[in-house]
């Protein structure tokens, strides 16, 4: 019987070194998957595609040149470039590749919710209309 405790023991020794190696691989790509999960099922992109067909996209696009700008500004690489499939890019012709993946990622979470693909993971309900009050004690005369 001691040698099926001892297996036991170096089976969960060896399951927990398993799950602490996985976790350093995978813990750099949190902040990714984060991402992916917000804009794929936090956001309502029924509601959003409207506000941004409506010139919210300008919005959007100010708010990635600030991004590429105030991260350029505040983290510049340590070698004054990026390398990126092969290319050398300057510090903010890098940072505006980044920004930009992060927004072509946001469309694509946004493709699939809208495409159906997610199901019953994203049903948004819609708030209760209040009936419209008249009068209001504002003590208007007809």
């Amino acid at each position: 019987m001691p040698a099926v405790d001892q297996s036991f023991i170096q089976l969960l020794t060896a399951l927990g070194g398993l799950i602490v190696a996985l976790g350093r691989v995978l813990l750099p790509f949190l902040p990714l998957v984060v991402w992916i999960a917000f804009w794929t099922f936090a956001v309502n992109w029924t509601k959003l595609r409207v506000v941004l067909l409506q010139g919210g996209w300008i919005g959007l696009a100010l708010i990635a040149a600030l991004a590429v700008l105030a991260w350029g500004t505040v983290a510049p690489p340590p070698s004054g470039s990026h390398h990126l499939v092969g290319l050398t890019l300057g510090n903010f012709v890098g940072k505006t590749v980044f920004v930009t993946t992060l927004i072509c990622i946001m469309f694509l979470c946004g493709s699939v919710q809208l495409s159906g693909a997610c199901g019953n993971l994203c049903n948004f309900d819609e708030p209760a209309a209040e009936p419209a009050h008249h009068g209001g004690g504002h003590g208007d005369a007809h």
